[in-house]
């Protein structure tokens, strides 16, 4: 399943016009957007806001990156999103707000329980997208990093996780183990401009999103267009 990342309500309907079903809001993207860093530079009411503009827009789920949540408690996290129409979130375990310490494994699963108890006392199956940053910290050492991030991740899994998120680029042999090894659908991160959107499947890739990229690629172009006028 392809869920390209939107920002704007301009971005998510060019994004339903091509025939997607679903859409992810990127912090990245939705930062830059409202001229604030992406790191939790917004506030969740800055995220919700934006967020309630898409959901108005469009008539698909839409997915949120709550980053490692904005400090607020899991309760409020789903409230918040539920208010707005959302249906889905991405959790990292990098918290921006406390000089971006890496959550232990216990305490990441522990946040994702939280968010799973609180969605299902709301009555609603919010899709939880548990992100793991290992790799774009280059954490520890590099001959056990796959294993470490399998094992954080099988404990999210284990708490109520629906999708898994080792976010980076890898290699397709480390892309199809961690797909391979872990125990739900794995999310994997491409570049819209570059990447054959045929080679995720066989690696064994459920679920694509974007990041900042395909963002990124609308700026290149539209830097193109400009440069003929400038």
């Amino acid at each position: 399943m392809v869920l390209p990342t939107v920002w704007d309500a301009w971005s998510a309907r060019i994004a339903t016009a091509a025939g997607f079903a679903a859409l992810t809001v990127g912090s990245h993207p939705l930062a830059d957007s409202i001229g604030k860093p992406d790191g939790e530079g917004m506030s969740f009411d800055d995220v919700l806001a934006r967020v309630a503009q898409i959901t108005a827009a469009v008539n698909v789920p839409v997915s949120v990156d709550v980053e490692s949540g904005y400090g607020q408690p899991a309760q409020r996290l789903i409230d918040g999103l539920l208010s707005v129409g959302a249906f889905g979130l991405n959790i990292d375990d990098t918290v921006h707000a406390e000089r971006k310490r890496l959550r232990s494994a216990r305490e990441h699963a522990e946040l994702v329980g939280a968010l799973r108890s609180a969605a299902d006392a709301a009555g609603v199956r919010v899709v939880i997208n548990a992100r793991t940053d290992l790799f774009l910290r280059n954490d520890g050492d590099d001959s056990d990093r796959v294993e470490r991030a399998i094992a954080r991740l099988i404990e999210a899994a284990d708490a109520g996780a629906d999708v898994l998120y080792p976010v980076g680029r890898h290699d397709p042999e480390t892309l199809r183990r961690l797909a391979t090894e872990l125990l739900l659908p794995v999310n994997a991160i491409a570049l819209p401009d570059r990447d054959d959107p045929s080679s995720f499947g066989p690696l064994g890739v459920a679920r694509i999103s974007f990041g900042p990229f395909l963002q990124s690629a609308l700026a290149g172009r539209a830097r193109e267009l400009l440069d003929r006028w400038a």
